[in-house]
């Protein structure tokens, strides 16, 4: 697994000690940054193989745990384990896998469609109790239109919906 920032490495470490071992770590404030024990967010930790095909990807968009060194080790396993799409990591697949952190800012109500935009932008859809997420700044999502679409389709909302919307931006770490 690769990653040169500490969030990454951090996520790196939960995987692999999870699966290897079978131990989940504690976060270290003498090992990690300091940041990570004073911010709350929503954070989603995705995988990826070596030649970019998607292998995992969970996450939350407001903070679930007391801090992000929490948030990151929860999201982390979540990708590598229970990502309903795919079977969990294997060891022999930890090698070959390559780590990307985002964490998000708080969502904001969006009023109008001119304030999105898919490279800046996630968004969040809502209709009723569905809710679906896109992140920003995704391969072939270029138009609002289609970030709309996919993200109202991973919720199961109908074209046809009345939907809230929300956008956030994200610092990614690889």
């Amino acid at each position: 697994m690769k990653g040169e920032h500490p969030f990454v490495r951090w996520a790196i470490k939960v995987i692999e000690s999870k699966i290897r071992k079978g131990i989940v770590p504690k976060p270290n404030p003498e090992e990690l940054p300091p940041e990570m024990f004073k911010i709350k967010a929503g954070v989603f930790v995705t995988l990826h193989k070596e030649n970019g095909e998607l292998r995992g990807c969970i996450g939350t968009f407001l903070p679930t745990t007391e801090n992000i060194a929490y948030e990151i080790a929860q999201m982390a396993l979540e990708a590598a384990l229970r990502d309903p799409r795919f079977p969990p990591v294997q060891p022999t697949e930890l090698d070959s896998l390559v780590v990307n952190v985002d964490v998000l800012s708080t969502p904001q109500e969006v009023l109008s469609l001119e304030e999105l935009d898919p490279k800046k932008y996630g968004v969040i859809v809502e209709s009723g109790w569905k809710r679906g997420l896109l992140l920003p700044d995704l391969e072939g999502v270029d138009t609002v239109e289609e970030q709309l679409r996919i993200a109202k389709l991973k919720a199961g909302i109908g074209a046809n919906e009345r939907i809230k919307i929300y956008k956030f931006t994200v610092k990614r770490y690889r």
